[in-house]
Parts: structure tokens; C-alpha cells; sequence
């Protein structure tokens, strides 16, 4: 008996001990909140200070930025920038989905005039074909080379060409209603090299080089035949690059007449011409930082075929055409003249693809591009 009552008493006195403690932490909690009360308020109000500060700095920045967004475009456009002016036209003007940039602010005359369309481009130069010396021993090697700027701006591929004889223009099979990439040009041909050529306007389009690559606009021979021209008859005229019979390349302002007086078999329109008997020529137009395709021969003969990828947020960034001219002229074109860039720069050889166009959708349709047998 007595040992559970000294259990019991054990036990209770356990669960008054227990009790007890209860009692004094609750106590204790109490007092402590009473004490803290103002501190957890201070503490509160510094907190609400610190959220209102950042949400003043992040409304500032974003007005800042949205203040510049809408107000850079008439600062460039309208400033006294007019290299940056320039740039930023040409770029717009000569991509397809991005024209907007320039025509939302700026009329067709305004953005003719910056573009230098509106001036005299055209040269009344005449290749010397004397100064181009055609080997006698043909040789077919092809020189593949990757061509970078010293600034890592832009990079790209070129391609020399030995036997002149073997450059030709091939055209789309479905010519006026659909083009096709230039990979498929130059299967279609069994060209083992090719690069894009002249360019195009569709009636799907209402923009100058957008569309299908159906249509291509000024003069394209193949052969000795004119397959398809818009420069006026036999006597009007268009910058274009040929070549004649026997391999000598020709560029400048010429009509269908004086190609075929002067010999000339293969024939592409494009312009501006770059280098005309060994000489760089003024380039009055401005079509901004893009992909670029040209084509030269130096006085050995040799054809230069060109290429910079462009408009890639990591890689190339493109050229313009001064940066072009200079590439090719570097190269030892003796003659050189633009051809269609932007989306549409494609260089292919030895069955693929080498470079990186610039078109989300890869290859681009094309009406023409210049090939090697």
C-alpha cells in the first residue's frame, strides 16, 4: 500500500512539476512578447521602408527603359548620327521581317535618301579584259578557306576557283513561280560548289527580296541564253557581273547588246560593283551590317567566291559594303561586284552546306546563283 502511494505521490508530484513548468514558460512567453512588442514593430517598419525602396528603383528602371525604347528610334533617326542613321536603315531596309524599324518613323523618300538609292550608283567603267590572264594549263583545284575580321566582328568562307571556265549561273527549275535553295540549284546542275546570286520580288510580297524567290529581278544568262530579264529589251542597261567564253569575268553597267558583242555566255544582275580593273569604286549606297555574298577574279584568273554569315547574337555579326569591298580587294580581286545577302547569303561545297545562314528557316529560296561545274 505504501509503495503506491508513494508512486502515486511520485507521479503527482511529477504532474505538478510538469504543470508548474508549463505554467511559468507561458509566463515567460507572455513577458517576453510584451517585452519585444515595439522591437518587432521597429523591425517591421524597416522591412516595409527597404520594399518600398525597391520597388521605387524597379519602377524607375523600367520607365527608364521604356522611355528609351520609344524615344531611341527619333533620337538616331532624326540626330545628327549619320553613320549610326545609316546603319540602322540599311539593316532594317535589307531584312525581312524587320523593315518595320525604319518605315514606322520614316517616309519612302526619307529612308531612298539615306539609303543613298536615289543617287547615281551606277559606273562607267568598262573591264580591260586584257589584264586577265587565262592559264593555259587548266587546273581544277578548288581553295576552301574560313576568313575571320581582326576584330571578330564578322566571319565567313571563301572559295578560289582556279579554272575560271568551270563558273557558271544556274537558275531555279521552277523560274518565275518558285525558287529553289542553292544547294538544290547546284545538285540540280551537279555543281560541286555554288554560291546565291541575283535578287528577287514576288508577287506574294509588296517588299523588295522577300518572297518565294519565284521572280528574280534583272538579267540572268545561262549558256549564251537569256533566261529571264527586266532591264529593258537588248539595250537597257543593269550593274551585272559575266563571263565570257573563256573564263574572262566582266563587271560594270552593261545591256544585253554588249555582253554579247563582248562574248559573254554566263550573265547575273546585281549591283554595287566593288572593284573594276584593279581599282575599289565609291559605294553610294547604305544598306547597313548584314550577311554578304560576292564574287571576283583576280588577273591570274582565279575566281573568288565569297561569303559572311551574319546577324547571330554569339557569332557574325555581318559586313557592310565598305567592309565587303575591302575583304575582296584583301582577297586580290581585280574585278568584284555585290551580290543578294542577308537571309539569302548560302555557301555550298562538296555536297553541304558550309556556312550558317541567316534564315530561321534554313536554306532560302532563291531564283539564281552562281555555280562551279
Amino acid at each position: 500500500m505504501k509503495y503506491y502511494i508513494i508512486k502515486f505521490v511520485v507521479i503527482k508530484n511529477t504532474e505538478i512539476y510538469f504543470i508548474r513548468q508549463f505554467r511559468e514558460d507561458i509566463k515567460m512567453n507572455t513577458n517576453g512578447k510584451n517585452l519585444n512588442r515595439k522591437g518587432k514593430k521597429k523591425v517591421k517598419k524597416v522591412k516595409k521602408k527597404k520594399k518600398n525602396f525597391l520597388l521605387t528603383i524597379v519602377s524607375f528602371l523600367i520607365f527608364e527603359a521604356l522611355f528609351t525604347a520609344c524615344t531611341f528610334p527619333f533620337i538616331l533617326l532624326y540626330g545628327p548620327f549619320n553613320e549610326a542613321k545609316k546603319m540602322w536603315v540599311g539593316a532594317a531596309m535589307t531584312s525581312l521581317s524587320h523593315q518595320w524599324l525604319a518605315t514606322t518613323f520614316l517616309s519612302d523618300e526619307k529612308i531612298a535618301e539615306i539609303q543613298g538609292t536615289n543617287n547615281n550608283t551606277q559606273t562607267n567603267e568598262i573591264t580591260n579584259v586584257s589584264d586577265i590572264q587565262i592559264p593555259t594549263v587548266k587546273d581544277d583545284t578548288i581553295e576552301a578557306q574560313k576568313i575571320k575580321s581582326d576584330n571578330g566582328k564578322y566571319e565567313g568562307y571563301y572559295l578560289i576557283i582556279k579554272d575560271p571556265t568551270r563558273v557558271k549561273v544556274g537558275y531555279s527549275s521552277k523560274l518565275n513561280t518558285e525558287g529553289e535553295t542553292t544547294s538544290q540549284i547546284a545538285e540540280n546542275n551537279n555543281a560541286i560548289a555554288a554560291i546565291n546570286g541575283g535578287g528577287f520580288v514576288d508577287s506574294s510580297s509588296s517588299a523588295q527580296w522577300t518572297g518565294n524567290g519565284g521572280k528574280p529581278t534583272g538579267l540572268i544568262m545561262s549558256n549564251g541564253t537569256v533566261v529571264s530579264s527586266d532591264i529593258g529589251g537588248d539595250t537597257g542597261k543593269a550593274d551585272m557581273l559575266a563571263f565570257t567564253k573563256e573564263g574572262k569575268m566582266l563587271v560594270g553597267h552593261y545591256n544585253i547588246r554588249q555582253l554579247r558583242e563582248m562574248g559573254a555566255q554566263e550573265a547575273l544582275s546585281f549591283n554595287p560593283i566593288l572593284i573594276s580593273n584593279g581599282k575599289k569604286l565609291p559605294i553610294n549606297v547604305e544598306w547597313g551590317i548584314a550577311p554578304r555574298t560576292a564574287i571576283g577574279q583576280r588577273q591570274d584568273g582565279a575566281v573568288i567566291l565569297l561569303v559572311i554569315d551574319g546577324r547571330s547574337i554569339v557569332g557574325s555579326k555581318g559586313a557592310s559594303l565598305t567592309e565587303l569591298q575591302e575583304v575582296m580587294y584583301k582577297l586580290g580581286a581585280y574585278n568584284a561586284i555585290n551580290l543578294d545577302g542577308g537571309k539569302s547569303t548560302t555557301m555550298y561545297y562538296e555536297g553541304q552546306v558550309i556556312n550558317n545562314p541567316s534564315n530561321s528557316m534554313g536554306e532560302r529560296p532563291i531564283p539564281s546563283a552562281i555555280i562551279v561545274k
